[in-house]
């Protein structure tokens, strides 16, 4: 495979903070609804819990950088 479609294979499958934490939603909505065995439960929290601190540190960082865009955009027009 070549570097060039290695790069785009990426790019239209990548994932964004938004679909993380949506996938976060899910796995509390599919729990809370009992869709996990019990002996289940240990390695799907587990997974939650990694997700949900990736997603949290993450999510401040995308916001500031929103913000920032939306100043230089700002000043741009001006």
């Amino acid at each position: 495979m070549s570097e060039e479609t290695t790069t785009t294979e990426e790019q239209s499958t990548g994932l964004s903070i938004g679909d993380l934490a949506g996938l976060r939603q899910i796995i509390a909505v599919a729990a809370q609804r009992g869709a996990f065995k019990a002996e289940e439960m240990e390695v799907v929290g587990s997974h939650y819990n990694r997700l949900n601190a990736f997603v949290q540190s993450v999510a401040p960082q995308t916001e500031e950088e929103t913000t920032e865009e939306a100043t230089e955009e700002t000043s741009t027009e001006e």
